[in-house]
């Protein structure tokens, strides 16, 4: 074991955790710690205070994105980063996004306990608003910081209750200040996300690392379909335009399109409103939204551009509309990071699996700037965005041991 990796401390790693997880905490054992919220401002200050504690380098940029910076003997050198994101979903669990914030915390205590000072400074990045679940879209802070959205325009993004980011990171800021800088460093020699599966493959196989080869693509679609509303008494069936009945037909035939014997396809239909929702009338107007998930980029155009003419092929005496709200090309990761991991991986002994992640993350909007990769770790049954998300302390310290070795041969290249 290399000697910073046998410097991951599993009892304080595990206790940053649970002193992260009071903050927002909730009474099924999961956590609320929307983005710039009070819960989120808590946690700064927190992990801030780690930081100075060490003597690490603590700053902001213009989208909320906050970085701690381990200082290397040639300064000027571009960082190898690490990260993820501290915010959650209203009901979330209490390792998504933060155990990468924090593996990469202990990754920076690891190499000061023993002893190592690196070539390239070391930083870790925790990436404002990944969730998306109060302010939207989601993985917010790395899409500003790649130039992919605007900053000007989603500072002026708000929540349900009105509130505007700008104002909402502006109350964050003071509530947990820090140096902040002008712009965007986009400079980065390497990154590595570690993050928990959120699925069950790690756990059904018996591995302990996934080495992560890629995001997948994804598109999200909404659809709307008209009908005509009326009586639920004294119109024939044989007359009417029920848009409820059209909806179903519709979400049935597309199931038939992105069937997948190998069940890779995913395929979700996750909001779905009916009106005008009285009992006694027909519905006139359904409106349902399409999340289509799949690693290959052929196969996510080939079924993706199916779904407005299976829509209106299954729509019956209604009309539909299908709008394509995002549409999101799989990441491919640089084969030498997913060959560093594996690398480490093995060299410490842990079972592990070449596999691509169902999720999206940071890391899709990193990846074009720099070589990046990704580690996952196992979650109990896959659960996750979900208060009963469970994880080890063993897992996630094995996690930060690959996530360590890996960074320092990256920071002395």
């Amino acid at each position: 074991m290399s000697d910073a990796a046998s410097r991951i401390d599993e009892t304080r790693l595990w206790q940053r955790h649970v002193d992260m997880a009071k903050l927002g905490g909730l009474s099924k054992g999961g956590v609320n710690r929307q983005a710039l919220s009070a819960e989120d401002a808590a946690a700064r200050r927190l992990i801030g205070g780690w930081a100075q504690a060490r003597g690490y380098d603590l700053f902001g940029d213009p989208i909320g994105n906050l970085y701690i910076r381990r200082a290397g003997t040639e300064n000027d050198a571009a960082p190898v980063v690490t990260g993820s994101h501290m915010d959650s979903q209203p009901t979330g669990g209490k390792y998504d996004g933060i155990y990468g914030v924090l593996a990469g915390f202990e990754a920076l205590e690891a190499l000061d306990d023993a002893g190592i000072r690196t070539r390239r400074p070391v930083q870790v990045v925790a990436w404002m608003n990944e969730e998306g679940s109060r302010f939207q879209p989601g993985a917010m802070g790395s899409s500003v910081w790649s130039g992919h959205d605007d900053l000007g325009k989603m500072l002026a993004v708000a929540d349900r209750e009105g509130v505007v980011l700008r104002d909402a990171l502006a109350k964050t800021l003071a509530e947990a200040p820090v140096r902040q800088v002008d712009g965007f460093d986009r400079n980065f020699h390497a990154y590595i996300e570690a993050h928990i599966e959120q699925g069950p493959r790690l756990e059904a196989g018996a591995k302990t690392i996934g080495v992560v080869t890629g995001i997948q693509g994804s598109q999200r679609y909404t659809l709307d379909i008209i009908g005509e509303e009326a009586h639920a008494g004294t119109t024939p069936l044989r007359v009417r335009k029920d848009a409820l009945k059209s909806a179903v037909a519709i979400v049935a035939a597309l199931e038939r399109h992105m069937h997948d014997p190998a069940d890779v396809v995913r395929f979700t239909v996750g909001r779905f409103e009916c009106r005008p929702g009285s009992p006694n009338t027909v519905p006139g107007h359904v409106h349902f939204t399409i999340d289509f998930r799949h690693p290959d980029a052929a196969v996510l155009a080939r079924l993706g551009s199916g779904i407005e003419a299976v829509a209106k092929a299954a729509v019956g005496p209604c009309s539909v509309t299908v709008e394509r709200i995002t549409d999101v090309a799989p990441t491919v990761f640089d084969p030498r990071i997913v060959d560093l991991v594996r690398e480490k991986a093995n060299a410490l002994g842990l079972p592990n699996m070449d596999m691509p992640s169902g999720a999206g993350h940071d890391a899709m909007h990193v990846a074009p700037f720099c070589p990046s990769g990704m580690i996952f770790v196992p979650c109990e049954r896959g659960i996750s965005h979900n208060e009963a998300e469970a994880a080890t302390p063993s897992d996630l310290a094995a996690g930060a041991r690959v996530l360590v070795a890996s960074l320092e041969a990256l920071a002395n290249e």
